[in-house]
């Protein structure tokens, strides 16, 4: 439950923020720039500092670039451009998938070379750039912006990049949502949606329905932007597709949102970024997607009867971004009896009324109820991190305990060393306690990767030294209990099958983090805890090789094998050389060692039967 001492709301403060610049109006504004320059397609434009590349809308855009383009998958091969993207996808999630027509119209302008030579020039002279366009361009200009967040990310570049988009479609489906919010790249989209406007809700339903219909809204559309003139020539679309449009959207709308599911194929699209929805009365940002759909529905249920209200609000984006900033600017009032309580609850009535939902609409408390949800979800980041490092240091204790056992371990008679003490560990309260401590822990790092991909973290959160080192130092750690606990269940191929997704996400956090000093690799003593932090797991594979070869008779397996052992035994004698292990490596009773000592044994029975010795077996490599 909310108090009175919870935070402002924020959809209707971000929405008054974004209208207090310049940057909605000059959008708009090269907008109409674009579709005034024939045949260029998009225009850039230089203001100081910030450079803007903005499509045209002009061109009469096929029905069966919006009809019939399916999604399409992104692969590797074919769309290097959004390569950083498909990282962020998990094994057995779907892929990333873009839909076909928009992705075509796309690569129609980036493979001009103009436009990617007048980009090179704009990033050179820029410390912002903002790509916009309105309608189908919006698209254009999502694909742009994902494309050049590309190229600026090995680079590490500082400038910035910010998407606009009025009235532009839904791009893909959720896994692409995903990918953009893991990669941190959803702020830097702002996608502005009329308070009626049917073209970003199209996608919510079955094209299939649609397409006759859809052949007057973009021919209605199109000559409609031509001129002024041509609008009064304009083919008016019947009021009986337009309501058969209207109720179709609608219809779909609340199977979504009444039965949880995506009932049709076409409903698979989601949106990404913040949504600045603006009407008549003010603007409100939204940046959960789910919010964002249910607003999409309360807002569409106002047309009061009148679908075509939905078709003519996709034309009246330049009447809007002229006049948000005056609305929201202008002080707001309430009623006698109407003030809300707390500020909390001022908050959201703020929220209700830049919306364009009046407090005595059948929507207005369902409208209430999505602006809380969104709060909540999109709680301020920086104050979840400022919670966070309390937590952390919270659970420091139970690294220190660890931190402890491994030293005792190292030091102990058995001289067994860190990892096989804990592989073969007893019941003692000690031994239990360390367990649980690396339980704890592992919940508490899945909890950080989890409110990072649910955008409730700051956007650099990945890239700050404090957290990059926090996941290696813990990484290091417990990641070699972690391969023990696994063997000693019986199980194989922890590298495979076994590894936790965290250490994946740490150590491409590790890979990519900011170098501000030289790292010294040239240790003088060994390493306190082994860099290499599956080094254990490769033992242990190592060890099945051994236990292989000993009863192996297919030469091809055979020799393959070999490989794998020789492979294993020089990159563990280049850790040690390189004093990048821990003494509990070298410890005399542990798993390493005692392999070592084994393969020794082998070899020797092997070379008093040359026969029988496997070609590929190299001179012994002695750490």
């Amino acid at each position: 439950m909310e108090t009175e001492g919870s935070s402002f709301e924020t959809s209707e403060v971000l929405a008054t923020f974004l209208a207090s610049t310049p940057l909605l109006s000059e959008s708009w504004r090269l907008c109409s720039v674009a579709n005034t320059t024939p045949n260029a397609g998009f225009v850039t434009y230089q203001i100081g500092d910030i450079g803007y590349v903005a499509f045209s809308s002009m061109e009469m855009i096929s029905e069966s670039d919006i009809c019939y383009g399916e999604l399409e998958p992104l692969d590797r091969g074919n769309n290097q451009f959004l390569s950083p993207l498909h990282r962020q996808i998990n094994e057995g999630e779907d892929p990333i998938m873009v839909h076909t027509g928009f992705l075509r119209l796309f690569f129609a302008i980036y493979s001009c070379p103009g436009f990617r030579t007048q980009m090179e020039d704009l990033i050179k002279k820029s410390k912002s750039i903002v790509i916009t366009g309105h309608s189908i361009r919006g698209t254009t200009a999502s694909l742009s912006t994902l494309w050049l967040l590309s190229c600026l990310q090995p680079i590490s570049s500082s400038l910035s990049v910010l998407c606009i988009t009025f009235g532009s479609p839904l791009l893909g489906n959720e896994s692409l949502s995903r990918a953009i919010l893991r990669e941190r790249w959803d702020g830097n989209f702002c996608h502005v949606v009329a308070k009626y406007d049917i073209m970003p809700r199209l996608f919510f339903t079955p094209f299939s329905h649609l397409s006759p219909q859809l052949t007057f809204i973009l021919e209605y559309w199109h000559l409609s932007l031509t001129s002024p003139e041509n609008k009064k020539l304009a083919l008016q679309l019947h009021d009986e597709a337009q309501a058969e449009i209207y109720r179709f959207v609608l219809t779909y709308f609340e199977r979504i949102l009444r039965g949880g599911k995506r009932m049709e194929t076409s409903t698979s699209f989601w949106p990404f970024g913040s949504y600045f929805f603006c009407s008549e009365e003010g603007a409100i940002c939204i940046d959960n997607a789910s919010s964002v759909i249910k607003m999409m529905y309360l807002m569409l249920t106002l047309t009061m009867g009148s679908p075509s209200c939905s078709i003519e609000d996709h034309l009246r984006y330049g009447d809007y971004a002229a006049r948000v900033s005056i609305q929201l600017l202008n002080q707001r009032s309430f009623m006698p009896g109407d003030l809300p309580e707390s500020c909390y609850e001022a908050g959201i009535a703020l929220a209700l009324q830049s919306s364009g939902i009046a407090s005595q609409d059948p929507v207005a408390n369902l409208a209430k109820d999505c602006l809380k949800i969104a709060k909540r979800m999109g709680r301020t980041p920086n104050l979840n991190l400022a919670n966070l490092a309390v937590k952390l240091s919270k659970i420091t204790p139970y690294r220190a305990e660890i931190e402890w056992y491994k030293n005792s371990c190292d030091e102990s008679d058995d001289r067994m060393g860190y990892y096989d003490s804990f592989k073969l560990r007893g019941t003692s309260k000690r031994d239990s306690k360390v367990n649980m401590n690396r339980i704890k822990l592992g919940r508490f790092w899945d909890q950080v990767i989890d409110m990072l991909e649910n955008n409730l973290l700051p956007h650099d959160f990945h890239m700050q030294g404090k957290w990059v080192n926090a996941s290696q130092f813990y990484m290091l750690l417990v990641e070699p209990l972690d391969i023990a606990d696994y063997y000693r269940n019986g199980k194989s191929h922890y590298r495979q099958n076994g590894r936790a997704r965290r250490y994946k996400i740490f150590d491409r956090w590790w890979k990519e983090r900011r170098v501000t000093e030289k790292v010294n690799n040239n240790r003088s003593t060994l390493a306190s805890l082994t860099q290499d932090t599956c080094f254990w797991a490769r033992v242990e594979e190592a060890k099945e090789c051994l236990d292989k070869v000993r009863s192996e008779r297919d030469r091809g397996n055979l020799d393959l094998l070999w490989m794998n052992i020789n492979d294993f035994e020089r990159y563990a004698a280049e850790l040690i050389e390189s004093k990048q292990v821990s003494k509990d490596v070298l410890a005399r009773n542990s798993s390493y060692v005692l392999w070592v000592e084994e393969l020794k044994v082998l070899r020797s029975q092997l070379l008093q039967f040359p026969v029988q010795l496997p070609s590929i077996v190299d001179a012994e490599v002695v750490p």
